[in-house]
């Protein structure tokens, strides 16, 4: 069975995709461009160091993303090349990277609500915008059609 745009407007999977965004980049101290490329890398499964630039070219220009990713635990190698047979690695996203995707989307179809306990990152309210995102995220998991 093939989805829909009807379906997807009907579950209403984007109504909260910008807070869940928001805060999981928050949560995870990533940026938004490097959350959008990690899922685009995950649906891929698996990919090269090439097939990682042609997926950048549609975000802003970040010198050191693929080191900052690599090191921080988002990408791993499956397979190392060794020069002779395999002239090229092959990379995955790692289980934490698989985790956090699964999780946002868990939460857009409402399978799990954004915890509101102190390990939240806008728990504090130090901020005017931590106010905002604690009424937002308070607002979506209030909403009963979610």
């Amino acid at each position: 069975m093939r989805i829909t745009a009807d379906d997807i407007k009907q579950i209403q999977l984007f109504k909260y995709y910008r807070i869940v965004r928001k805060w999981i980049c928050r949560a995870n101290k990533i940026n938004d461009a490097d959350l959008e490329l990690l899922i685009y890398l995950n649906c891929l499964n698996r990919f090269t160091r090439d097939e990682f630039i042609n997926g950048v070219y549609a975000y802003s220009w970040d010198k050191h993303r693929w080191e900052r990713l690599r090191r921080d635990g988002w990408i791993d190698v499956w397979r190392e090349r060794n020069r002779t047979t395999m002239k090229y690695a092959i990379y995955k996203t790692s289980f934490k990277c698989n985790h956090m995707i699964n999780r946002i989307y868990r939460i857009l179809l409402g399978e799990e609500d954004i915890p509101v306990t102190i390990k939240n990152p806008y728990y504090n309210n130090k901020s005017y915008t931590d106010k905002v995102m604690n009424k937002a995220i308070d607002d979506m998991i209030k909403d009963k059609d979610r």
